[in-house]
């Protein structure tokens, strides 16, 4: 069954991802529609306030994923949060939408712990970047399907929108509640209890307050933590103003924009396979996990800055869109091996440990979009987004060169201590 919950989880991401861009799209729209003034920073500001829900709620929601198993825990999660992005839809003003926003991104805060929890379960040690790279690439496709998606549902929207009374961007959050409501479903009826069973041993042996000295107390962990708030801060570009900033600086239409978008995120699927495949053959072929997962990631991470950087200098759209999508490659490449420490680095407190990590990491997410917003606005310059983004893939590709986990921080107990 493992392939088959891998799966579930890959399509579960999709829709995750999917969802996420319901706001970042029509943004210009909404700020309209809503009567929204100071388009990039308050726009900005609502989208942070999503990673700044997700970031606070990992904890609380990885802890809870140990204690209950990730197959409990992803259901009740997934169901709340389509719940709320579709609530979204009946906001009325810059608050509301803000404060939905924010418990939408909060409640989403557990699905990748528990994708984490289970992929350490039920896959063995030289299998797990492979499944990690296989989870990326359905977030990836996901945010590289959104903007294409996203954009196509309010151009069909539009007339019904019109003889119903509602703004376009209402009907597609209505709309895309429901996938994650039919994916809990689909994944209560297939995953039984036998196929992903709650680990009872793992949450209630170690108390929380231990898990936290022990965790403050690792330097391996805080430079995990720290490649993850950088990584996660230059990646959400893609997710939040990258649309939109092709259409400030190549002149494109919002279609245009969605679906050259949308060709960058293919790269980064492209990267999450190939570096997952990549960092288990080198494992197999040196059994060197130095190599096979940091040295892919600072690889990954310096090619990106550099392929991106170089994008600002080139005049044809198409060589620049060219350039950015081999960028993103390189940052998926690399990127898997943050998913794989972290599940080889929490052992039997994976879900806890991820959830530490991500938490940084969208701490991160959060400041970005409402930093690149107002860098943007305020020296009415879009580029300086890209050198935002440049200087923020350099330095965690120097996060990646330092870190060096050699043990999990909580490995299993020996067999004669579960009798």
């Amino acid at each position: 069954m493992r392939y088959q919950i891998l799966a579930l989880f890959f399509l579960m991401a999709g829709i995750a991802y999917v969802q996420r861009a319901a706001v970042s799209v029509p943004a210009e729209q909404i700020a309209k529609d809503l009567a929204i003034s100071n388009f990039a920073e308050s726009m900005g500001f609502v989208q942070s306030t999503w990673y700044c829900g997700y970031a606070l709620l990992q904890i609380p929601a990885g802890r809870l994923a140990d204690r209950w198993g990730s197959r409990t825990a992803i259901i009740l999660y997934c169901i709340l949060w389509s719940v709320t992005t579709t609530m979204t839809g009946f906001s009325s003003g810059f608050w509301t939408l803000t404060v939905w926003w924010f418990l939408m991104g909060a409640l989403q805060a557990g699905a990748f712990p528990c994708a984490a929890q289970a992929i350490g379960q039920i896959f063995p040690l030289n299998e797990r970047a492979r499944a990690s790279g296989i989870l990326a690439a359905g977030m990836l496709i996901g945010g590289a399907a959104a903007p294409a998606v996203v954009g196509r549902l309010l151009i069909t929207l539009e007339s019904a929108a019109r003889s119903s009374n509602l703004f376009t961007w209402q009907l597609l959050l209505f709309l895309l509640g429901i996938p994650g409501i039919l994916w809990s479903l689909l994944f209560a009826v297939t995953v039984r209890d036998r196929h992903l069973p709650a680990r009872p041993d793992t949450a209630n042996t170690i108390p929380l307050q231990i898990v936290f000295r022990k965790m403050l107390t690792s330097k391996s962990l805080a430079l995990l933590c720290a490649q993850q708030f950088f990584r996660a801060a230059g990646m959400v570009f893609f997710l939040s103003w990258f649309p939109t900033f092709l259409q400030k600086t190549r002149g494109l239409d919002l279609k245009a924009s969605a679906d050259l978008a949308s060709i960058a995120g293919i790269g980064g699927v492209i990267g999450s396979l190939a570096g997952g495949w990549a960092s288990d053959l080198l494992l197999k072929r040196t059994g060197n996990p130095r190599l096979s997962r940091q040295g892919v990631a600072v690889l990954g991470m310096s090619l990106c800055s550099l392929l991106i950087l170089a994008s600002l200098t080139v005049s044809s759209t198409t060589t620049c869109i060219g350039l950015i999508t081999a960028g993103v490659f390189c940052a998926t490449f690399g990127g898997v091996s943050g998913y794989t420490v972290a599940i080889e680095f929490g052992g039997r407190q994976t879900a806890t440990v991820f959830s530490i990590m991500n938490m940084f990491g969208n701490f991160g997410a959060m400041l970005f979009p409402w930093t690149a917003g107002w860098l943007a606005g305020r020296f009415s310059n879009w580029n300086l987004m890209i050198l935002l983004f440049c200087g923020i893939m350099a330095v965690d590709a120097v996060c990646w060169a330092l870190l060096n986990p050699r043990a999990p921080l909580f490995p299993d107990p020996p067999p004669e201590s579960r009798k």
